[in-house]
């Protein structure tokens, strides 16, 4: 493995998003001397959190799986989990809605969900399922200990006996064959491979590695943290602060100072400068290397189709919705194909549509109702749109009409505080292309392939988050947090 040279006494970490805090967790178990440097007043990055009129929404992500990957950092400075965050898991982890009227459970405990599966799409259905289960456990065991939870700096790294497996069990397929091996009924179909979309493709392009993504939602369940996903972010960095690593809150850094071929440390926007051995970078990989260091040519990447997001505060429940709820369209390789190869927005939308305050009330006032409503949408390399004429605000109008034709009936009414985010909003930010799901795992940008954690020539500077291996999603930007400090520690991985 390749790891930073020279001395890595002192560490500046650039963001404190959940990849650079899970890095500093890491780094000060070590015994390096940390400094955070964040440019908002908060933690968090895209787990950021938007109060408005005692109206609490989620910026980022809103489903958490695999706390023990949360775990890990506190635990690597003595700290235990259950000290910081409250977790309640969420039951059923998402319900789906479908065009023929049926509804779909999704729960995490198996025998339950044959159950479910059996109810609805019947007893063979609820076999395959049972087996894809096996299928994805032994996936996902076999990628996290060999391929995900590692630092990867050439193909030649992923020539083992455990590759060989890999292509036994058929995880170089197309993910949607390999689905269909399981299921045959449509509806199951979509349910354990919508989240290829996570990772940037289409099921009929992804491959069937990716499969472990509906194996870490469906199968070993999803929680909600007591304040919010942003209450990640704020407990591990509490946990830093606790041991030693000093943050600085509403300072931008402008760009790293480089000299003789390494980084000395950076600058901020009010021009003072931090040193520091060995330089982390949290931002999006591509904007890090565009903003904050000496210009080089950059690979050309794929990106991740985007998504707009409504945050709205109203006073209207719905007795028959969960926590988490997804809409199917009756199109379904089409409304791929709209958002990711022809740059247009589904014209026949599939939704998430989240409700933080049937687990927590306090995400809202007395009596009111928090709704996190997620459309995909293509990035701004592939539908290039203009959101900020207007389009933002008609095609959330278009969106609450779909609501209310879905069985959200006076939704439109009911809204009091209405955000709409679009992938305007996300460059804006600082994310490529307007996504904030980062590269796309083709094969091209999967393992070895995808940009690497360390800078070519600047072997002091170091690399975290989705942009970077492992890739995109919480669990993997909390791995990457851990790659990025072994790369610094010299430790194994």
């Amino acid at each position: 493995m390749r790891t930073v040279t020279g001395p890595t006494d002192r560490v500046v970490i650039v963001g404190a998003g959940l990849a650079g805090l899970s890095c500093a967790l890491h780094l000060a178990a070590a015994g390096r001397e940390v400094t955070v440097v964040e440019r908002e007043k908060v933690p968090g990055g895209r787990a950021g959190r938007l109060s408005v009129d005692g109206f609490e929404f989620d910026t980022g992500p809103t489903v958490l799986t695999m706390p023990e990957l949360i775990e890990e950092p506190l635990a690597a400075v003595g700290e235990k989990l259950s000290d910081w965050l409250e977790l309640t898991p969420v039951d059923p982890a998402y319900r789906a809605y479908y065009p023929d009227g049926s509804t779909l459970d999704v729960r995490s405990d198996t025998t339950r969900m044959a159950a479910e599966i059996a109810r609805v799409c019947g007893a063979r259905e609820a076999d395959g399922y049972l087996r894809f289960v096996d299928f994805t456990r032994n996936l996902w065991q076999l990628e996290r200990d060999h391929f995900i939870d590692r630092n990867l700096d050439s193909p030649v790294d992923l020539l083992s006996l455990n590759l060989l497996k890999l292509l036994g069990m058929g995880a170089f397929r197309k993910l949607q064959p390999k689905i269909n091996d399981y299921f045959r009924d449509p509806r199951t179909q979509r349910i354990f491979s919508f989240q290829a979309m996570y990772a940037g493709l289409a099921p009929h392009d992804a491959l069937a590695i990716y499969a472990v993504i509906a194996y870490l939602d469906s199968v070993v369940g999803v929680f909600y943290p007591k304040g919010g996903m942003h209450a990640v972010p704020k407990a591990l960095a509490g946990a830093a602060e606790k041991h030693g690593v000093t943050f600085r809150y509403d300072t931008t850094v402008e760009r790293v100072i480089t000299q003789n071929g390494r980084a000395t440390g950076v600058v901020t926007a009010g021009g003072e400068r931090i040193s520091a051995d060995v330089v982390v970078l949290n931002p999006d990989l591509p904007i890090a290397y565009r903003d904050l260091l000496p210009a080089r040519r950059q690979r050309r990447l794929r990106y991740s189709p985007s998504c707009v997001v409504l945050h709205i505060g109203s006073n209207q429940a719905y007795s028959k919705i969960a926590h988490h709820n997804i809409h199917f369209g009756t199109t379904w390789k089409r409304t791929f194909d709209e958002v990711i190869n022809k740059g247009l927005l589904m014209s026949d939308p599939s939704l998430l549509v989240t409700n933080p305050t049937r687990t927590d009330p306090a995400a809202a006032p007395a009596g009111k109702q928090t709704y996190y409503v997620l459309a995909p949408a293509p990035n701004l390399e592939a539908g290039p749109m203009d959101w900020r004429g207007g389009l933002g605000e008609r095609y959330a109008d278009e969106l609450l009409r779909t609501l209310e034709q879905r069985g959200y009936i006076g939704f439109r009414d009911g809204v009091e505080v209405e955000r709409i985010i679009t992938p305007a909003d996300w460059a804006d930010d600082g994310m490529a292309a307007g996504t904030p799901f980062a590269a796309a795992h083709t094969f091209a940008q999967t393992g070895p392939f995808r940009p690497s954690n360390l800078h070519p020539t600047l072997p002091n500077v170091v690399f975290t988050g989705s942009g970077t291996q492992p890739g995109v999603g919480v669990p993997m930007v909390l791995i990457s947090g851990k790659l990025a400090a072994s790369r610094i520690t010299r430790g194994v991985s």
